[in-house]
């Protein structure tokens, strides 16, 4: 079998090598069914059991309480930034309210103007998204559609860590890169969104948690795959679903519930593992330079640059060659970026920064 290397690729991202383990075991044949997940229909007890499964481990984990549906959708988060607008601005009558912190939430607000008005409530970019606003930073319309948020930006490595107050208004959720990684106030949002490729399974499946309220908003015109309302009255099964990735999502839930033993613990070796790269940034005498302020820094993506910018390539080489791979930066960010979701075992990332203190000790 070919060697495995450390990856710290923002995404599609690493899985827990024991749900790896467990898809190629079932490939052939998922027990029970007689055939492999990649065959069964999605009409089958089989697979009606695997997706209900998922939903409960999802609600488990998440605490999600029983006035909110889950769905299970297609086109990531990009369909996400135009479904949103479609399903709670058009029409409404009401502009929406976006809180601007980094590249997904600027991309989200460009697709929300094709359906309606969406204010920008807060722009990180004159400082180059390195922070999240405080909440006397944000300017909220008096009675918005909704307010729009991304709890954690890839590329910049800024991660929320207090949910803003919206006076009543829906608090919708870009939660792509950091669903699962923590526990998540469910009950404080209208709506959340993640493709599953960062933190919950392999891309292709998006998991979509909706207030029940706010289905009502979606209008009838809407086409059935576009509307919410739609999609959960047909129980995410209007058209034929993702079988494979919804599988994965439920082995990786299932070993978030088993094996880690739920989100405070996981959160807890999400944060020990941000720290050890933290730590070296902070003591590298600015050999290395973190992106994000303090308050804002993800436990999820940490980019970072070396202040001699000849040493990029050299750093992204010899790191490769220890098998620490992927860890090339974002072109509008530069530098470096270590994206260390759920599944990067602590051990790599305990390599990584004994690499760091290494190289800069040579290179100083």
């Amino acid at each position: 079998m070919e060697k495995r290397v450390y990856s710290f690729a923002p995404g599609p991202a690493v899985l827990p090598l024991p749900v790896i383990e467990e898809v190629q075991r079932d490939m052939l044949c998922l027990p029970g069914a007689g055939a492999s997940i990649l065959e069964i229909s999605h009409r089958s007890k089989t697979f009606s059991r695997i997706i209900d499964q998922t939903e409960a481990n999802l609600r488990k984990l998440l605490s999600i309480p029983d006035n909110y549906r889950v769905l299970f959708m297609q086109g990531g988060a990009f369909l996400q930034f135009a479904m949103v607008a479609m399903n709670l601005l058009r029409g409404s009558g009401k502009p929406a309210d976006y809180i601007v912190t980094g590249t997904w939430s600027t991309k989200a607000i460009k697709e929300a103007k094709t359906q309606g008005t969406a204010n920008v409530a807060w722009d990180g970019k004159p400082d180059n998204f390195k922070r999240f606003p405080k909440q006397n930073d944000l300017n909220l319309d008096a009675d918005p559609a909704y307010v729009y948020m991304c709890s954690n930006e890839t590329i910049q490595g800024v991660q929320y860590q207090t949910e803003p107050a919206t006076g009543g208004a829906p608090l919708i959720c870009d939660s792509s890169s950091d669903i699962l990684c923590r526990p998540m106030p469910i009950e404080k949002f209208g709506l959340v969104f993640a493709c599953a490729q960062k933190n919950a399974g392999p891309a292709g499946v998006t998991i979509v948690i909706v207030r029940d309220d706010l289905l009502q908003r979606s209008a009838d015109d809407l086409p059935s795959l576009l509307s919410y309302k739609t999609v959960a009255e047909n129980k995410s099964l209007l058209n034929t679903p993702p079988t494979l990735a919804i599988y994965v999502v439920k082995l990786v839930t299932d070993w978030l519930l088993g094996e880690i033993g739920g989100l405070e613990k996981m959160a807890e070796i999400n944060r020990h593992k941000a720290k050890l790269l933290y730590d070296v940034i902070d003591a590298s005498d600015g050999f290395y330079q973190g992106h994000a302020e303090l308050d804002s820094r993800s436990i999820m993506n940490v980019p970072f640059r070396l202040s001699n910018t000849d040493l990029d390539a050299p750093f992204l080489a010899q790191s490769a060659e220890r098998d620490l791979c992927d860890l090339k930066g974002h072109r509008s960010v530069g530098g470096c970026r270590a994206s260390i979701y759920n599944a990067m075992p602590v051990e790599g990332v305990q390599l990584l920064a004994d690499f760091m203190r290494e190289f800069r000790e040579k290179n100083k």
